[in-house]
């Protein structure tokens, strides 16, 4: 029903036309914030419908900027809520925008609001044209967390957006601070009360009335121009005789008048006319079937027609007429008056309108007509018959909100809704309240009531109980709890139960993978994703092949991973809906791994395929791997501070996830120190509390082998052999430990012990665990492992192809890292080769530069540079600068 809230009013010929203010609000809309701040039945929604419909669009002001409208009601106080409406509307007129921010929104796990409203900003300032963001009936508003989050997007608008909030009163925003910097445009009730004129223009040629000047007159001052007041003023003349004495009698305050009116209104409307407006007050949105549904009537569409011509306070919501709304004032005294009308009934009606939009595929719609109507078995039915899908569909939290509008004892009644309200809680972190509604579901799959094998899903509840144990297990990091309730959940599900049974076994499969047996977790996983597809459930195996593609990287097998995620898009493809997710992170993961076999191109083209799937992505986590891939592409164009700004993104919308991820503060620590930041990861070092001594355990690995890239740097700048010692030690030790269970830690972990070898000076060991590396990652086409190590790796790879190691494939990563590879004989004479360092401290002294130069240019002391100058003075077998550099030249080493 959302699309109703997003229709903008459409203004009529031969209503009092207001050209000033139409100016105003046309004049205003260059700046932040327009604000129509005045009393129910002013004409603020009225005023901007004349404004809208100065474009013969409709769609857009004067000037031709797009106006995105929202109308507002008290649900919308939910900050997420509110923010979904708002992106919605926005995307209304501009489809393009927001995509991001709506699926973090609708995920069930959106991250923190000004990350979401961040990523709306960059969105509508990459956008050309100008935009209008009109809020109808702010007043609705009572959140403070919406109103920040307001005060938050206005303060940071792009000068091409503007806002313009209809309210009955002031919202709690910084009006002063903005009126004070020229950036707010105020409308409110003494500019929109009607003129003496335009009260008589209204009266006379818009009500259709005949009154003396000094009537109308009269009922402007007494009304003071407002509008709604005239209006039921009017409808309460229609028909009199004795207009006068009405109008002579016609006093009181604005609560007093409106309650008199509508009285004298609904009085003299035809029974059939009042009990319509009566019966159907209850509804938020008025179209011709419902009101029938609800009414037991067949005359809907009909009444709907004539109230609208009759202006008694119906609104049209979209552009064909078929759904209406009430005006809140008049709503709100509708179903005051109908608590008191004999033989009326709301809680019958709420009933009828929860059986029409149930009838009408309208489940949530039905579902809180019957918690209004008090309705609360039905409820829970209507609860109980999407259970399923709304937590597959990752909306735990909105099943938690219905089920607390119900008692522990209606939802008793229903075993398999005790079974799937933890879905909602543990996500909410009430871990305790997740066990409570365990246990009953428990007692109650071994006393049932009676009706409880109504349910289709009873017999797999116990397996349910299982899953839901088992993952709750796992959240708190209980291995052999999760381990004994997911076996459990095997031993009791029905074979039919694919979905079930699947998810048993993917959480079987994560076991394994969280202690670092990825051998083992592949295995396990392949029974859970096939029960996955053989179920048909589309969604879920796309997610499940995403994991299994992402998990034989992991393992070092980088073709059984782009084999994986194409698999994943073929089944993307065959569910027709362009909407589905999974495809964003299918295209991330043949993004990385075309990276990381160098080929850039082809890289940027699956991360481009996964910007624009990522419109339509339903989870935070898939918005956060999106970061990290452009972080990647960000690093291999060089845009080291762009890189990181995408890693603190990533950071950003990161959410706790049961599949391990490497920790994105490391991950972004790594790329400081490829940036030279190294007092940027000597502070992650530090807020981490890594050390070498740290006993060797999966959950840190990442973090360790991070922690061994920052020593081995320390170690070639100072030139000192602690740290690679150090290095060295820990890299030991993590290699037993990764050793036939992953792989890919261990190709990474061998890298680094060459690296270590190297900077303690001993290549010959460095070649050895080099040589294996090179063995392994062969098959697969490693590249990036070996070019992001720069300098130090090309000069492995040059003593590789000189000793004959994988030469071939040695001198085609010598290629990737910009230079022809040497043959067989450079620098074979020495034997010892030379550092990175040393052959750069070489090249400057070639180019003529002091030790005092080299010192600044490279950043270090002078000490340091002359005891470089005779390591190299040692190996080259020379005494000073002059035969050092034509030797290093014969040697072909610079």
């Amino acid at each position: 029903m959302l699309q109703t809230k997003l229709y903008p009013p459409r203004w009529r010929e031969g209503l009092v036309p207001r050209p000033e203010l139409v100016a105003r609000l046309e004049r205003g809309a260059s700046g932040r914030l327009t604000l129509v701040s005045a009393p129910a039945g002013s004409g603020k929604t009225t005023l901007l419908g004349e404004w809208l419909a100065e474009h013969p669009s409709s769609s857009k002001t004067p000037a031709g900027r797009e106006i995105a409208w929202l109308s507002l009601d008290a649900a919308d106080s939910d900050l997420d809520r509110f923010w979904t409406y708002v992106v919605a509307a926005l995307q209304a007129v501009r489809p393009e925008l927001g995509e991001a921010a709506r699926a973090m929104l609708e995920s069930g796990h959106a991250p923190a609001i000004d990350v979401v409203l961040a990523m709306l900003l960059n969105d509508i300032a990459a956008s050309p044209d100008d935009l209008v963001l009109v809020l109808d009936d702010y007043h609705v508003i009572e959140s403070a967390e919406v109103h920040d989050a307001m005060a938050f997007l206005v303060d940071r608008l792009p000068p091409q957006m503007h806002i313009v909030i209809l309210s009955r009163a002031d919202p709690a925003l910084p009006l002063a601070r903005l009126r004070a910097r020229g950036e707010l445009v105020e409308l409110r009730a003494a500019e929109l009360r009607f003129s003496a004129a335009e009260a008589a223009t209204f009266l006379g040629e818009v009500m259709g009335l005949d009154l003396a000047p000094a009537d109308v007159e009269a009922l402007e001052g007494r009304t003071e121009g407002w509008i709604a007041g005239l209006q039921l003023a009017a409808l309460s003349m229609q028909g009199r005789d004795d207009v006068a004495g009405f109008v002579e009698a016609f006093a009181g305050n604005d609560r007093y008048i409106v309650d008199y009116l509508v009285e004298e209104v609904l009085q003299r409307q035809p029974p059939r006319v009042r009990e319509f407006l009566l019966r159907t007050s209850i509804l938020e949105r008025l179209s011709g079937a419902l009101c029938d549904a609800v009414t037991g009537q067949s005359d809907g569409a009909t009444m709907l027609e004539e109230l609208d011509r009759a202006n008694l306070f119906v609104v049209p919501l979209d552009g064909r007429r078929q759904w209406y709304r009430y005006h809140h004032l008049f709503g709100d005294v509708l179903r005051a008056h109908l608590g008191t009308e004999p033989g009326e009934d709301a809680s019958a009606l709420h009933g009828r309108a929860s059986e029409w939009y149930a009838a009408a595929g309208h489940v949530p719609e039905a579902i809180e007509h019957a918690l209004r109507g008090g309705h609360l078995e039905l409820a829970a039915t209507l609860i109980e018959s999407i259970a399923r899908d709304t937590v597959r569909a990752y909306r735990p939290l909105q099943l938690v909100g219905w089920l607390r509008q119900l008692p522990d004892a209606v939802i008793q009644q229903h075993p398999v809704l005790c079974g799937y309200y933890p879905f909602g809680l543990f996500p909410a972190g009430e871990f305790e309240e997740a066990t409570r509604w365990l246990d009953i579901a428990d007692g109650l799959v071994a006393d049932p009531p009676a009706t409880a094998r109504q349910s289709e899903e009873f017999d797999s509840l116990p397996g349910i109980i299982a899953i839901a144990r088992g993952y709750g297990a796992m959240a708190v990091g209980d291995v052999d709890g999760t381990i004994e309730q997911a076996r459990r959940a095997l031993q009791v599900l029905p074979e039919e139960e694919y979905t079930w049974r699947a998810g048993a076994a993917l959480l079987l499969s994560l076991v394994p993978w969280q202690m670092g047996d990825l051998d083992a977790a592949a295995v396990e996983r392949l029974e859970g994703t096939a029960g996955l597809e053989r179920a048909g459930d589309a969604a879920l195996a796309i997610s499940s092949i995403y994991d299994a593609g992402k998990l034989a990287m992991w393992r070092g097998r980088l073709r059984e991973g782009r084999e994986e995620f194409e698999r994943g898009l073929e089944l993307w493809s065959t569910t027709g809906d362009p909407r589905m997710p999974g495809a964003a992170d299918l295209h991330i993961g043949l993004s990385a791994i075309a990276f990381e076999r160098g080929d850039i191109d082809t890289a940027r083209e699956h991360h481009e395929a996964a910007e624009e799937h990522a419109r339509h992505a339903l989870l935070p986590e898939t918005l956060s791997r999106l970061a990290k891939s452009r972080a990647r592409l960000h690093e291999a164009d060089g845009e080291m501070d762009a890189a990181i700004a995408d890693l603190e993104d990533a950071e950003r919308l990161d959410v706790p996830a049961t599949v391990p991820s490497h920790p994105i503060p490391a991950i972004r620590a790594r790329v400081a120190l490829r940036a030279g930041r190294v007092a940027d990861v000597e502070a992650w070092r530090e807020a981490q509390g890594v050390s070498a001594d740290d006993p060797v355990v999966y959950a840190r690995e990442y973090d360790h082998l991070t922690l061994a890239r920052l020593l081995l740097h320390q170690a070639r700048e100072q030139g000192t052999a602690a740290n690679a010692t150090a290095a060295l030690g820990l890299l030991d030790r993590l290699l037993e430990a990764a050793r036939g269970k992953r792989d890919g830690s261990v190709i990474e972990i061998l890298l680094l012990q060459a690296l270590a070898s190297q900077a303690l000076g001993d290549t010959e060991a460095a070649l050895t665990p080099l040589a294996e590396t090179l063995t392994r990652t062969e098959p697969e086409d490693y590249v990036c492992l070996f070019t992001s190590e720069g300098e130090p790796m090309r000069e492995l790879l040059r003593a590789a192809v000189a000793r004959g190691v994988s030469t071939a494939y040695a001198s085609r990563l010598l290629g990737a890292l910009g230079e022809a590879a040497p043959s067989a004989e450079a620098g074979a004479s020495l034997p010892e080769p030379l550092t990175s360092r040393e052959v750069e401290i070489l090249r400057l002294i070639a180019a003529g530069m002091r030790n005092q130069e080299i010192a600044d240019e490279l950043v270090i002391s002078v000490a340091t540079v002359k005891r470089h100058i005779a390591n190299a003075y040692g190996k080259l077998g020379v005494d000073h600068r002059t035969e050092a550099v034509a030797r290093a030249n014969e040697l072909r080493l610079i």
